[in-house]
């Protein structure tokens, strides 16, 4: 998780969202959004980490990864995860309104997935960036 957040503070203007995904104790890629830099609705921490490490491992399916992410993914996010079979997912912050691995709702269960979720890792200090981000966006 250590490096999750470490990704996070590279997201510039975007929300503070890192992500690693791990396949043998070693991370084979990591993204932070980028959705104002790329203008673009998708790029999502996760979608972009799961992009890279397909690339790298030349397959769309990651059944033997998991993902550390410093904020439970959103629908769309967590469908990717879902559909690529990354095997575990770790997120720090619980996103109650968005949370789409248990908290606003549960794609796992619609999907019928085998996927492992736990929720609440370094949760204080993925909770603190994002205090952070929000508290320097509205002072602007």
């Amino acid at each position: 998780m250590k490096s999750a957040i470490k990704e996070a503070l590279n997201s510039g203007k975007d929300i503070p969202v890192g992500a690693v995904i791990v396949k043998n104790g070693e991370i084979i890629a990591s993204s932070h959004n980028e959705k104002e830099v790329l203008s673009d609705v998708t790029a999502h921490a996760e979608i972009l980490a799961i992009r890279k490490a397909e690339q790298k491992l030349g397959n769309w399916r990651l059944t033997d990864c998991e993902m550390y992410v410093t904020l439970e993914p959103c629908p769309m996010c967590a469908w990717a995860i879902i559909q690529s079979g990354i095997k575990a997912v770790y997120f720090g912050s619980y996103d109650s309104n968005y949370g789409a691995l248990g908290s606003g709702i549960d794609l796992c269960k619609i999907a019928n997935s085998k996927l492992k979720v736990y929720g609440g890792i370094m949760e204080e200090e993925c909770n603190k960036l994002l205090d952070d981000y929000f508290k320097n966006m509205r002072k602007s």
